[in-house]
């Protein structure tokens, strides 16, 4: 038996998976309020209840060396030997949550995958993965040799880069609150909130804007018309840097509960507006991934390799 996590600042989900092909096959899985919990070993006492595990992988949001970590929004410390030797674990890896989430790209069904803009994809050409939850997370995807290779990053915790003269006066106003302004603080549930406080002079939690904006209420779906341009510059600059010919997948809970819904004009314009080398960004194919496990079947294909 198998054990993988996806650690976050809003929910954690575990499972337990067998092996089988060298795939794993779920065989109990179960969500946790992350917040109502002073410490994740509390939570995999509670899942695990003396299960025997061969090998276990944990991504979480936060930077880690795969041995310890301590997660970017929760007083969460994780030390992968201490967690081994408590419950009895077999290897136990700590990867970053969307690293993790890279490793479960190949993992998805085709219906989990819904076309923004085709492009024209390259075989073998490099890959990234970005999405807005808590946090902004960011991983590559390279091929060395036949063989992907993930690259972890922070990209989410860059400067942000206002591309319009409302995204400039939004970032003078986060700046005279924070200073320094990141594009978490905007591309991001949190970020989302932000944004509706800025246009209409008060915050709102994410899911309250998102389901008024899908009810067609005016000020939601303006806030979160900005909130999709920043994010689809936030992923074009990516894409750009990474030369993403093969393929961008946009994760995350927020946008795969909008998108589908709203039009992703905001986005891909935003993504595309590359001045001379927009031809280079239509090429890049776009897609959203509405597996909301996608970092947990990541989890449970890293605990396979260290149980091989």
């Amino acid at each position: 038996m198998i054990l993988g996590g996806d650690l976050g600042g809003t929910k954690t989900l575990l499972a337990l998976a067998e092996r089988v092909g060298g795939r794993p096959r779920i065989v109990r899985e179960q969500r946790f309020d992350s917040r109502a919990h002073a410490d994740f070993a509390d939570i995999l006492g509670d899942f695990l209840a003396g299960q025997p595990v061969a090998a276990a992988a944990f991504g979480l949001a936060g930077p880690t060396d795969g041995r310890s970590a301590r997660l970017t929004y929760l007083p969460w410390h994780l030390d992968a030997a201490a967690l081994a030797q408590r419950f009895g674990l077999g290897h136990v890896l700590l990867a970053n949550d969307f690293a993790a989430a890279a490793h479960g790209l190949d993992l998805l069904e085709p219906d989990h995958l819904h076309t923004l803009q085709a492009g024209r994809p390259l075989a073998a050409a490099p890959r990234i993965i970005v999405g807005a939850g808590t946090g902004l997370g960011v991983a590559g995807l390279i091929d060395v040799h036949g063989r992907t290779t993930v690259v972890p990053g922070e990209g989410g915790h860059v400067g942000f880069a206002p591309q319009s003269v409302e995204q400039l006066v939004l970032w003078q106003h986060l700046f005279a609150i924070h200073g320094r302004v990141t594009s978490e603080d905007v591309v991001s549930g949190p970020g989302l909130g932000r944004i509706h406080a800025f246009l209409n002079g008060e915050e709102q939690t994410p899911e309250t804007i998102g389901t008024a904006a899908l009810a067609g209420n005016a000020a939601a779906r303006r806030t979160v018309d900005l909130w999709l341009a920043a994010y689809g510059a936030f992923a074009g600059d990516l894409a750009l840097q990474w030369l993403a010919r093969g393929g961008v997948f946009i994760a995350g809970g927020i946008a795969a509960k909008l998108l589908p819904a709203l039009s992703a004009q905001p986005f891909l314009d935003a993504f595309n507006a590359k001045r001379e080398h927009w031809h280079l960004a239509e090429s890049m194919p776009v897609r959203l991934v509405t597996e909301e496990r996608l970092g947990l079947l990541g989890a449970l294909a890293l605990a396979a390799r260290q149980a091989s």
